[in-house]
């Protein structure tokens, strides 16, 4: 489905009565915004957001925030109205795990797949339903709940049928026309439509294949007939694990092999939970999985003979109804254009008598997925179809904006061709990271507000990273595609969180921080690139020597002198998420993820952190201080920030009550600094005195 030309399509004339169609729609979708907006009337909003699903109002909050000028548009009654639909089984694989044994907020999300950030701690997704694999229906029932309490500005019943971009003397606007002709302007246009048009395959006889939108979800309706469905994901493997207990075969085919998600690392390939088949497949109890390109196939009924077939004496009369799997090789020249059905020699099993596929099916039924809808959009606003993907996404820019349509961002499950299959910026648990980068984007292309930071003593570094590391939720989600930046300025540095890392080219220009020549560390979450078993005894990496064997996921720290260029990234090695920097460091992999080992984490990172910032980043005692500042004509850094500056832990308190005075807690601040700064701050209240290489804030 491509974009709409220019001539494709024909606004409504304004003069034209709506009167009618306005009435009856007041009684039936109501605004969040009260009264519905009357017809023919041009609104503009510095913002608008297209979609009311999880992405669109992860915006929402973000805008809603911030206080800017902003309108969600949605063509239905209701936010998140995909998931009133799909998936069709009606039970969803994104994780709900309300237990973890922390109290941590930020950690716990690393476990909540469904829940979309906000400043109230009880508005989780926990809060409508407590099942690991929630039902469907529970998620527009949290989306709801998500909007109401934070009082997003959602206009419903607005489906917005063209999209064009027009150059004025204020700068580039997009013009959205609904269905009554009413127009919408904005300069800034958030598209969070998700992918809801089925994907097809077009083949011989695929009219006669069943849609996944379409099909019957009563296993009943499938009782003792044989079953092909085409595609291995999780649709098709949710629909075949629905009527594996009354169909009498169920057969999946596709041009790939099945791909397992706990091989893969990519929570969009198939999921435990949808698995059964592969059971019965490799247990033979006549399901089964076969590989072929669906554009080289031919599903068609059997022709009309007059003669019957004998086999070991017995006549039988093939069955009506039924519908055959051939290829086109096999196809004899026909006379007739549109006769679809097939002779016995177009059979495989004509030429191949041992053919996987030579029995007839009773339904032939299409789980191929979604892609975005491109149609809506007419030449001056459509961006390009993805390289990836088969091209069902739209192409985006590092920072998530349309290519060649400045001021048109994608969010969502439609801006995964950054990251597909390679991360998880196609599912809520992903993308609500990569909506807060493009919020920050935004701030400071359109406000002049700085990526926000925090402003940290480089002898705290080590404990903000391990801190870090211990709980962020963002870059465990996002890995390979955020990462903390560590902007190093001498005695301090500024500390940018989940930054997309395609874009560190251009780190100035969309954050706002300059970077001085004392270079700057990226830190990331990312897996080994190995191929191994990996349910074998050798699957980890338990020594830290060898931490950069680490095969699951960890994380890794680069650090440059000089940001990566765009020719840098262009020339990286093969399945690096960064150019090749001028030292890198693993953190071993860690069995509970906290990265917190005195030997094996912690004691190597220091030693990687005083070669990047050249300094000596070791905790001392009040005593040795005191020897260093007698004996040395420069201490520690440690000590400079702490002791020398009277700073510590006082006697009369409990270690815990001191955190705000030694200093732990930096404040996040927006402030930058783009050159050096030799001299000693002297803003800090307590320069982490009392920071120990081991400590742990999960407070």
């Amino acid at each position: 489905m491509r974009c709409k030309s220019k001539r494709s399509f024909t606004v409504m004339d304004p003069s034209l009565p709506c009167y009618i169609l306005s009435f009856v729609l007041i009684g039936c979708v109501q605004s969040s915004l009260g009264d519905p907006q009357q017809h023919n009337e041009t609104r503009h909003h510095e913002y608008c957001v297209l979609g009311a699903g999880p992405a669109g109002l992860q915006m929402g909050f973000f805008l809603n925030k911030a206080k800017r000028d902003y309108i969600i548009l949605e063509r239905n009654s209701g936010p998140g109205s995909f998931f009133n639909k799909y998936p069709r089984h009606r039970k969803l694989i994104s994780i709900n795990k309300i237990h973890t044994g922390r109290q941590n907020r930020e950690f716990n999300l690393r476990h909540d797949w469904n829940s979309l950030l906000s400043d109230k701690p009880d508005l989780l997704f926990k809060r409508v339903s407590g099942e690991f694999y929630p039902p469907a229906d529970s998620f527009p029932a949290y989306l709801s709940v998500f909007s109401k309490e934070l009082g997003l500005k959602v206009r419903y019943g607005v489906d917005v049928g063209r999209i064009r971009a027009v150059l004025l003397a204020s700068g580039r606007r997009y013009i959205l026309t609904d269905q009554h002709a009413a127009d919408y302007t904005c300069s800034v246009l958030l598209v969070a439509t998700g992918l809801w048009v089925p994907q097809e395959v077009e083949f011989v006889g695929s009219d006669l294949v069943e849609g996944y939108e379409s099909i019957s979800t009563d296993p009943e309706d499938y009782r003792n007939q044989a079953v092909l469905i085409l595609g291995k994901g999780n649709a098709a493997f949710e629909t075949a694990q629905s009527i594996l207990g009354s169909a009498s075969r169920v057969h999946m085919l596709s041009s790939s092999p099945v791909r397992l998600a706990w091989q893969t690392h990519y929570v969009g390939d198939l999921r435990a939970v949808n698995n059964e088949l592969l059971d019965t497949y490799q247990l033979k109890s006549l399901d089964g999985l076969l590989e072929a390109r669906l554009e080289k196939v031919v599903i068609a009924p059997r022709k009309e003979q007059s003669s019957r077939r004998r086999r070991s004496g017995v006549e039988k009369r093939e069955k009506k109804g039924k519908l055959f799997l051939t290829l086109n090789k096999y196809l004899q020249n026909r006379g007739e254009k549109n006769d679809s059905g097939v002779a016995g020699e177009e059979l495989p099993g004509f030429h191949y008598d041992n053919f996987s596929m030579r029995k007839p099916y009773d339904r032939v039924i299409r789980c191929l997925g979604f892609r975005f809808n491109f149609s809506v959009f007419d030449g001056s606003a459509c961006p390009p179809n993805s390289e990836n993907a088969k091209g069902r996404l739209p192409g985006v820019t590092a920072w998530y904006e349309g290519t060649n349509t400045p001021g048109l961002f994608v969010l969502g499950t439609a801006a995964h061709s950054r990251d597909y299959r390679a991360s998880a910026g196609g599912f809520v648990h992903g993308f609500r990271y990569t909506v807060r980068a493009v919020h920050r984007v935004l701030e400071r292309r359109r406000h002049g507000a700085k990526w926000p930071s925090t402003r940290l003593s480089t002898s705290q570094l080590q404990s903000w990273i391990l801190k870090r590391v211990g709980e962020a939720s963002g870059t465990y989600q996002m890995f390979e595609v955020l990462g903390d930046v560590i902007l190093l300025r001498g005695s301090h540095c500024e500390y940018l969180e989940e930054f997309p890392l395609q874009a560190l080219p251009r780190l100035s220009s969309l954050s706002g921080h300059g970077v001085s020549d004392h270079g700057l560390i990226v830190l990331l979450m990312q897996y080994g690139k190995t191929k191994i078993d990996f349910l074998g005894r050798s699957r980890a990496e338990t020594d830290w020597t060898k931490a950069w064997k680490s095969n699951f996921l960890h994380p890794v720290l680069y650090y440059y002198d000089t940001p990566p260029t765009d020719e840098d990234m262009k020339l990286r090695p093969h399945g690096w998420p960064l150019p090749r920097p001028k030292a890198i460091h693993h953190m071993v992999e860690d069995f509970l993820t906290e990265w917190d080992g005195p030997v094996s984490h912690i004691q190597p990172l220091r030693r990687f952190l005083e070669h990047a910032v050249q300094t000596d980043l070791r905790s001392f005692y009040a005593e040795s201080c005191f020897r260093f500042s007698l004996t040395h004509r420069k201490p520690p850094l440690f000590c400079q920030h702490g002791y020398l500056k009277q700073q510590g832990v006082a006697h009369d308190r409990q270690p815990w009550q001191n955190v705000d005075v030694a200093g732990l807690t930096p404040a996040e601040t927006d402030s930058d600094a783009s050159g050096a700064d030799p001299a000693l701050p002297n803003y800090l209240s307590g320069a982490g005195a009392s920071v120990s290489s081991g400590l742990k804030l999960d407070l």
